[in-house]
């Protein structure tokens, strides 16, 4: 099976919606041939992560949290201030939580590019 490098512009594209198309290109579920046991899936390159948009209160109350496994050291942020450091972040943590929970996972998301 050959893979292909698909572009994505994200300019007014809803969060969601962007990536759950991503996931797929990803895990290959477009293709003919699919099986689940088997990594063919493509190369997605976005474009413009910074201009995706985010529909309803998700700005304000969905949040990001994050551990460092010493006691007391967690740290939870935003969505609107991960926005503004990495909107790449946001998409792909929405992406990999799509892809399936197996071993491919981790080669999946190595092919999800981010770009000007």
């Amino acid at each position: 099976m050959e893979t292909k490098t698909h572009t994505i512009d994200a300019t007014d594209r809803i969060l969601g919606r962007l990536a759950t198309e991503v996931a797929t290109l990803l895990a290959g579920k477009n293709k003919i041939g699919f099986v689940r046991y088997a990594d063919m899936g493509d190369t997605v390159l976005i474009k413009n992560v910074d201009k995706i948009k985010v529909t309803g209160k998700k700005l304000t109350q969905k949040t990001y949290f994050r551990h460092s496994a010493y006691v007391g050291n967690y740290k939870i942020k935003p969505l609107k201030e991960l926005m503004k450091e990495r909107p790449s972040e946001v998409l792909r943590k929405a992406v990999y939580g799509m892809l399936p929970k197996n071993k491919l996972r981790a080669k999946m998301i190595k092919r999800l590019l981010f770009g000007k």
